[in-house]
């Protein structure tokens, strides 16, 4: 199994939204560094510190507010959850002008280690088919 597989189960036996702060909103307070490559009032794109492609950033919501994974969205995050998918699809296409992968792990299962919405945008490279 794969480090990434165990981190993903351990981080789901601690999720809630009431859960310690996590390295993204110790990213977001500006308590821990970032290789940013954007920022609004509604989120946040930075490098991913252990990239899978050439190209590996994240694209977050600076507010939790429940988003811990895209299966707890609610219905009142539908505007939130768009524009994060427009971010994330603006700066693929800059960083990434031959195409990208836009990628949200979902629960342990889903192999997700950070109990924060995040979406990997991956790219740089030819991308393999089927993931996982």
């Amino acid at each position: 199994m794969s480090d990434e597989v165990e981190k993903a189960k351990e981080a789901a036996q601690l999720a809630a939204d009431g859960s310690p702060p996590t390295i993204f909103d110790k990213i977001i307070s500006g308590e821990w560094s970032s290789d940013k490559l954007y920022e609004d009032d509604k989120c946040m794109a930075f490098r991913d510190v252990n990239p899978q492609a050439p190209t590996h950033f994240l694209v977050i919501p600076k507010e939790r507010d429940g988003l811990t994974q895209l299966s707890l969205a609610r219905e009142d995050q539908k505007e939130l959850l768009g524009h994060l998918m427009y971010v994330a699809k603006d700066l693929g296409k800059k960083e990434c002008p031959d195409g990208f992968r836009i990628i949200i792990n979902d629960g342990k299962d889903g192999a997700q280690s950070v109990y924060h919405l995040h979406l990997h945008v991956m790219g740089g490279r030819q991308l393999s088919w089927p993931p996982g």
